[in-house]
């Protein structure tokens, strides 16, 4: 399996939430930041959307927005409009004139994800994809696009099924458009995909966890001298080559454990330890408590519906 697909394999995201946001005239709401993807499918109009620390960026009909960690932003009709404070709601909301045709129509909402394992891989997407229509129209995106609006304005069985499917499949889209090289990015797992010679590297990572890497090893497959692929690495990345190793075995190893599928003799073997003494102290050195405690802990925390450790 390719990285891309083991990132996304591990976060197993659905979409939570999906609702209608529509507004007319001038109107302005801000958001707190919350631990989850969000996202908006821009159906009909246009608006404004702020991060913290990035001027306002336009969003209009066909774009589509995704932050992988959502920070706080607002969302409004214009730039300077004044923004008040609001909370995700499930239901849809309407802003400005509750009268009148909408202006302003899109469908937004958020991402549910796995938990364990989201602060390692979140860290390894870009904080925003914006895809305007431009881009995304007559592409493989841009048709998903026109099949969530066509269902969004129908009213078939199954509306709300298929409206979720199409947005598991616009986030997967999303991020792989990301990687081909249309959207500037920062370091992380995107970019070293967008990168040829950092792509053969972490394919190899990732098709064979197991093996025995050395920094040495991993610059002859990217055709570098050892110095100069560790510091090509972090900066494309954002990490040492050995270090995105070191998080992907763990990652790997917690949904083992949450599983309670495989011994954690099985588990050290599957991830490249030669015992489960080596796994066990690797983990409780990243981690701070041991594989056992671990699965432990989260099978408590899941009973009492509380948040799992990370």
């Amino acid at each position: 399996m390719d990285p891309l697909s083991n990132i996304v394999g591990l976060l197993r995201p659905r979409a939570a939430i999906a609702k209608p946001i529509s507004g007319r005239g001038q109107w302005g709401v801000r958001y707190g930041s919350y631990d989850a993807p969000g996202f908006t499918a821009v159906l009909r109009g246009g608006a404004w959307v702020a991060l913290a620390d990035r001027k306002p960026l336009r969003i209009a009909e066909g774009d589509f927005l995704l932050l992988p960690t959502t920070p706080a932003f607002s969302l409004c009709s214009e730039p300077d409009v004044p923004c008040v404070p609001a909370e995700p709601l499930a239901e849809a909301v309407r802003h400005g004139e509750q009268e009148g045709e909408a202006d302003f129509v899109a469908l937004g909402g958020s991402f549910s994800i796995e938990s364990i394992n989201a602060p390692l891989l979140l860290a390894l997407l870009p904080d925003a994809i914006h895809i305007p229509a431009s881009a995304g129209r007559g592409t493989r995106f841009g048709r998903v696009i026109e099949l969530l609006s066509e269902e969004c304005a129908a009213d078939y069985p199954g509306k709300e099924l298929i409206i979720q499917r199409l947005l598991e499949t616009l986030l997967v889209e999303a991020l792989r458009w990301d990687f081909i090289g249309n959207n500037a990015a920062s370091a992380g797992l995107l970019n070293g995909l967008r990168d040829p010679v950092m792509a053969r590297v972490l394919r190899a990572i990732h098709e064979d966890v197991r093996a025995r890497w050395t920094v040495a090893g991993l610059a002859v497959i990217a055709g570098m001298s050892r110095s100069g692929f560790a510091a090509r690495f972090n900066e494309v990345v954002g990490c040492a080559p050995i270090e995105y190793l070191a998080r992907w075995r763990i990652a790997i190893a917690k949904q083992a454990l949450l599983s309670g599928a495989k011994s954690l003799d099985r588990i050290a073997d599957d991830i490249g330890y030669e015992s489960a003494s080596a796994f066990s102290t690797a983990f409780s050195k990243r981690l701070g408590c041991s594989p056992g405690r671990f699965a432990r802990m989260h099978a408590i925390n899941a009973s009492a519906g509380m948040p799992a450790i990370s």
